[in-house]
């Protein structure tokens, strides 16, 4: 499995830190201030990318479509405002994206953008992204995920509401683009989601099949999903967030407020530390322990000089280091003592006679 590069010291894929995605996504609600308020709350809270999405309402949707049970529940029924509408208040121009991309290169963290139709492809091009991140609801668009295996930018595909046989064309459609530089997250399309829907060792299944890094796009309360997703090996991890759950808006009520983003972080980076290498090794922490608590062969009993060892002659005891180590246990028995021993007193190697 390849590394999958974004910038000259970010990278995606084995051996290189969990990049943490934070999902602005249309959490600004067209608001340029805000949308830079989320940028800057992004990289404080440690984020390695900030995203949004971009798109042209027109595009992407017709006047009469219904809205998800879940935009009524948050932002009111189609009578209220329609989906057409809503979408539409929540779109950025192509100078709101030159004015956030130019506040992620500031505070240093990725800019990256969702696009959901050609023309705003096009748009990202030109501003010259390191990755192109797929949405679920076109995880099986081919139109589209050809149009941006073209752009021959490295891509992130999220897969909620995906099965194995749709995935498996569209990466096909993908691939014979030429593009190699894919990331697939595993995800589930309900907002907010329950832990026992998230499907994590989906994961482990994209990896064996497609032999790419794969990440995960959460969309679970708490840092559960987080922790657990990192320890399967999750390359990529995303959250939505906000900078209120108390502002209107579809996205807001299954988002992480910029406190609780950072939290998530910091157990990530957490969860990689106690991950380690995989080396099974001493510890360097270890090293006064394993002296102190360690068992080490010493004499059971009075023993004369030139007797033959047998069980009844020595024991494993605690010592603090001192003497044969507890694993040379059958290698001290039948060996013949060079010198007299008093009980408890270590048994090391020159006091015995043959090499071990």
């Amino acid at each position: 499995m390849n590394v999958v590069s974004l910038t000259g010291n970010v990278g995606i894929g084995p051996g290189r830190p969990c990049l943490v995605i934070a999902e602005a996504g249309v959490n600004h609600n067209g608001d340029l201030g805000r949308a830079l308020e989320m940028v800057a709350a992004a990289a404080d809270a440690g984020a390695g990318a900030v995203k949004f999405q971009t798109f042209k309402t027109e595009n992407i949707i017709t006047r009469t479509a219904p809205k998800a049970q879940y935009h009524i529940e948050t932002t009111g029924d189609d009578e209220y405002q329609s989906w057409f509408d809503l979408l539409k208040s929540q779109e950025l121009t192509e100078d709101m994206h030159v004015a956030i991309q130019t506040r992620c290169r500031e505070l240093g963290i990725i800019f990256m953008s969702t696009p959901y139709d050609t023309g705003s492809v096009d748009l990202l091009d030109r501003l010259d992204v390191v990755a192109i991140k797929v949405a679920s609801t076109d995880a099986n668009n081919i139109s589209l995920l050809e149009y941006i295996a073209g752009k021959g930018r490295p891509m992130i595909l999220s897969t909620a509401m995906t099965d194995m046989q749709e995935l498996e064309a569209s990466v096909a459609a993908i691939r014979a683009r030429g593009h190699r530089d894919l990331v697939i997250m595993q995800c589930t399309g309900d907002y907010p989601s329950r832990d026992a829907d998230a499907n994590l060792k989906a994961m482990q299944t994209i990896a064996a099949r497609f032999d790419v890094p794969v990440g995960y796009s959460d969309h679970v309360p708490g840092v559960y999903a987080a922790v657990a997703a990192v320890a399967l090996g999750a390359s990529v991890y995303e959250k939505h967030f906000t900078l209120s759950r108390s502002l209107p808006g579809p996205d807001h009520r299954a988002s992480l407020e910029p406190g609780e983003l950072a939290e998530v972080i910091r157990a990530i980076r957490s969860t990689e530390r106690m991950l380690g290498d995989g080396i099974k090794r001493v510890m360097p922490c270890e090293e006064k322990n394993r002296l102190r608590l360690r068992k080490n062969i010493v004499a059971a009993r009075g023993v004369a000089a030139g007797t033959e060892l047998r069980a009844e002659d020595i024991r494993v005891v605690r010592t603090g280091g001192q003497g044969v180590t507890a694993d040379r246990y059958h290698k001290v028995l039948g060996r013949i003592t060079r010198v007299p021993l008093t009980m408890d007193e270590p048994i090391n190697e020159d006091m015995l006679t043959n090499t071990f």
